[in-house]
């Protein structure tokens, strides 16, 4: 098991940026993917980016070239570095660790982009 706490949302005009950090209870070295997903209004929950035990990496075509995922396993920590933020990047960010058959959900952050 692991616990996930977010933090790093927050208003941000359109255009701008946010870093988003995802912290893990222990260590991430060994988990097999985690990912940051997106709830908008109105909308359901989508996968936003991925990054692997690998490295390897995908990302939901509306936040390719603005997005990256990026993982530390020093500081246990996976972030999602957001660019040209754009107002339907607005909503509720979590993120989540698969490991084995389960997966473990953090609280989630709020990003909110103005016009």
């Amino acid at each position: 098991q692991v616990q996930l706490v977010e933090s790093g949302g927050g208003l941000v005009q359109a255009g701008g940026s946010l870093r988003l950090s995802c912290a893990a209870s222990r260590s991430i070295f060994s988990i097999e993917a985690v990912g940051w997903y997106r709830q908008s209004p109105g909308k359901q929950r989508e996968l936003v980016a991925r990054i692997t035990s690998g490295y390897s990496t995908n990302y939901a075509d509306s936040v390719k070239g603005r997005f990256t995922i990026s993982r530390d396993n020093l500081m246990n920590t996976v972030y999602l570095e957001m660019n040209s933020l754009k107002v339907e990047d607005t909503g509720i960010y979590s993120c989540a660790a698969d490991i084995a058959r389960g997966r473990y959900w953090g609280q989630g952050t709020q990003v909110t982009v103005s016009s």
